[in-house]
């Protein structure tokens, strides 16, 4: 039998941590909380069972002295829904950034972790700037497609097999029928889903005006700062994916005022955009536990 590469053995050793503090916990669906969304663990439709912290766990990606940024509590959150009892959910409050300083695998680490964990379901969520015309602060985006505008891809390097195979299809690396589910959930309760393509690039300096035109020949929607990465990680596992972007702000050149994380916080913070997000989210998670 082939020795474990060190990847399968710090993996192990993370999802052991983890069963072992969750009373063996398996979660099937992720959802990753982008900036200032991580409050939907306090949405009554949840029955908190464990919390635990990035810092506590073994292997999870972490530097000395590291400040999380703003917007990103850096805690694991089990839970199930309080209408289907039965399915079991771990909410990502906060994620990791290349901009921190972090490798691209240590980017995707936690969603490794976590497919290896009983994960068969990730919902992506992000803050980021508006491209598409329409779009205001405070709109919600399905994402749709992607453009990688990093430079980076987490699986250069040697293959971890055991995750996924070497090449993968990138083809629909977000579900239809999540996408399907999605729309309707937005209709019933009376606003609008935009749908569109997201663009990542690396920060942590926002995009130029220039930039900016650049992303708007190329197709894209929306702009921010994370994802891509996730969803490539994702997909290599075979996980099913939806994604969506809170637009914070309206991207360099298309709004007057000057861009900040502050302005980000503000929006994502809104009530009402608070309870649109959340409303999505429990929606789709109640669909999944049919």
């Amino acid at each position: 039998m082939p020795t474990p590469s060190l990847l399968e053995q710090q993996l192990t050793e993370t999802v052991d941590f983890l069963k072992a503090k969750t009373n063996g916990t398996t979660p099937s669906v992720l959802v990753v909380l982008g900036s200032g969304l991580g409050t939907l663990h306090e949405n009554p439709a949840f029955t908190i069972s464990h919390t635990v912290a990035y810092k506590d766990i073994p292997n999870f990606p972490q530097k000395p002295n590291h400040t999380a940024v703003v917007g990103h509590a850096g805690e694991l959150v089990f839970a199930t829904l309080k209408s289907a009892p039965h399915l079991s959910v771990v909410l990502m409050r906060g994620r990791i950034h290349y901009y921190e300083g972090f490798t691209p695998q240590e980017v995707v680490y936690p969603l490794q972790a976590l497919k290896l964990l009983g994960v068969e379901t990730v919902l992506l969520s992000n803050a980021a700037g508006g491209i598409q015309a329409g779009l205001t602060p405070g709109d919600l985006l399905w994402i749709n497609d992607q453009l990688n505008l990093t430079g980076l891809n987490p699986l250069i390097g040697e293959n971890p097999a055991f995750l996924g195979p070497r090449f993968f299809d990138m083809t629909e690396p977000f579900c239809p029928q999540l996408r399907e589910q999605a729309v309707a959930i937005a209709q019933q309760q009376g606003f609008t889903l935009f749908e569109g393509v997201y663009a990542g690039l690396t920060g942590p300096s926002y995009e130029t005006k220039a930039e900016i035109r650049m992303l708007q020949t190329l197709g894209a929607s929306a702009v921010g700062m994370s994802t891509v990465l996730e969803v490539l990680a994702a997909r290599h596992m075979g996980l099913r994916v939806g994604a969506i972007s809170c637009i914070s702000n309206l991207a360099a050149g298309l709004q007057a005022e000057t861009l900040s994380h502050a302005e980000v916080m503000e929006t994502t913070g809104n009530a009402k955009v608070m309870e649109r997000f959340q409303t999505l989210i429990v929606g789709l998670l109640t669909c999944l536990a049919v």
